[in-house]
């Protein structure tokens, strides 16, 4: 049907025809134009505006989520340095708490039981926006309070060294984080996630699951979010001898 016409951009990004206009031109009954519409909505092509009708789907401006597979322990906020690279500026609100680790992330810090109701990690939420294009990437970091609890970096955003990042905020308390993975999967996102991201509901997201050890003592997890269909995810670094 008007698959093509989308795709080159025939119709500008706006309001599509009606139906009755979509069949005349088309010669197809009603609803067929009707079918038609629906599938490319599910395709993402298009947009359904209850009571305004179909609007074309604008295509996204891909953002880069660079991950660096060298890091130097004191590197600023990853971040911050990338958008600097690409000349953007960004912003970031966040809001730090403590709590008892939920089951899934106990398992991934490597801590015990819990002991009763307990507080045992810092929890920081992240929203990190661009200036031209809002909130596009969320994180939920975890440390474990028996690390940090009572020294100069309890709170990652906050003393002399909030914001400068898990390795280099560790490395000020003696603890030399040396190794780090990540694992990337693909699912919906969650109505909250859709909604600090400004996405409809159960878009896809990007789940970049960070884990960050000092020798093999897991120091730090997080959750890092993106929209997958506007999101490209890029690893680099140097090649070595040996």
């Amino acid at each position: 049907m008007c698959r093509r016409r989308l795709g080159v951009g025939v119709w500008p990004t706006d309001r599509l025809p009606t139906r009755e206009e979509l069949a005349a031109e088309y010669k197809a009954a009603p609803g067929v134009i009707t079918s038609a519409t629906k599938l490319l909505a599910q395709d993402g092509l298009l947009l359904s505006r209850p009571g305004a009708g179909m609007f074309v789907r604008e295509r996204p401006h891909f953002r880069s989520l660079v991950r660096s597979w060298f890091q130097r322990r004191k590197d600023r906020n990853s971040f911050a340095q990338e958008l600097e690279r690409q000349g953007r500026q960004g912003a970031r609100e966040y809001a730090s708490d403590t709590m008892q680790a939920p089951p899934e992330v106990r398992a991934r810090l490597g801590l015990g039981e819990p002991d009763g109701h307990r507080h045992d990690v810092m929890r920081t939420v992240y929203t990190y926006s661009s200036g031209e294009g809002g909130p596009w990437m969320l994180c939920t970091s975890w440390e474990p309070l028996s690390l940090t609890k009572g020294t100069s970096i309890a709170f990652p955003e906050a003393g002399p060294h909030g914001g400068l990042g898990v390795t280099h905020r560790m490395a000020a308390i003696g603890i030399n984080v040396d190794a780090w993975t990540e694992e990337v999967c693909a699912r919906p996102a969650s109505p909250d996630e859709a909604k600090r991201l400004g996405i409809g509901a159960g878009s896809i997201v990007m789940v970049v699951e960070r884990t960050y050890l000092a020798r093999d003592q897991v120091v730090e997890v997080a959750d890092i979010v993106v929209p997958a269909e506007s999101t490209k995810l890029i690893y680099n670094g140097p090649v070595g001898d040996g």
